[in-house]
């Protein structure tokens, strides 16, 4: 796996919007649109930590808490998509005591105003209050690829995530991204001030006024 320190070296420290970075990427990386922050605030940005769990034990999440380095974003993919709270206030607190990135979880979590407060970024595909176990002969992994929707995601990936849902880019290509992303946002911004000074997104995109024969 990419340390995270690597990517906290570059120049690149922050992220534009998922959505942009999604549009620059050419349209690759989005995660399913069940993935959804679980306080409004929530946005997350880091190198990918990935989780396989099995269906309804959550051990794996705490191994993978302790394994992770500083700035890591969780991605959990459990075995089923059986309902159950795979995390809550408890995991948070030890994730914020690790420094750890956020989480990305195809699954249920819980407690959920403790969540918000404890203030680590968690993306979820449901808000689930159904028990997990921790069995220590349980089938799971950490690092290794998972696949989230249709989504494959390798250790070290980058993780964007914020209201509009969360993109993955593959490490190789994410400097190339992350300045294309950028260019974007600028090119917006731009537009955006044409469009406050009168302009016409018809006239400013070149797109037809009407259909035509």
């Amino acid at each position: 796996m990419v340390a995270s320190s690597e990517f906290r070296s570059t120049s690149i420290d922050q992220s534009p919007s998922a959505a942009t970075v999604h549009e620059a990427a050419g349209r690759i990386g989005a995660l399913p649109a069940r993935l959804r922050p679980a306080y409004p605030s929530a946005a997350v940005f880091g190198p990918a930590f990935t989780v396989l769990c099995p269906v309804g034990d959550n051990l794996w999440l705490h191994r993978a808490v302790a394994a992770a380095d500083p700035g890591d974003v969780l991605v959990v993919a459990p075995t089923s998509d059986e309902e159950y709270g795979y995390w809550g206030e408890i995991l948070s607190e030890a994730a914020v005591a690790r420094g750890l990135g956020g989480l990305v979880l195809d699954g249920g979590v819980r407690d959920l105003d403790a969540l918000e407060r404890v203030g680590l970024p968690v993306f979820s595909s449901s808000i689930c209050i159904r028990g997990t176990v921790k069995d220590p002969d349980g089938t799971g992994r950490l690092g290794g690829p998972v696949r989230i929707g249709d989504v494959r995601i390798e250790p070290g990936d980058r993780i964007v995530g914020d209201s509009d849902g969360v993109v993955a880019i593959p490490q190789q290509q994410w400097r190339e991204v992350a300045e294309s992303a950028r260019e974007r946002d600028d090119k917006e911004a731009g537009i955006i001030s044409r469009i406050r000074s009168g302009a016409s997104t018809l006239d400013l995109y070149s797109l037809p006024s009407r259909n035509e024969r």
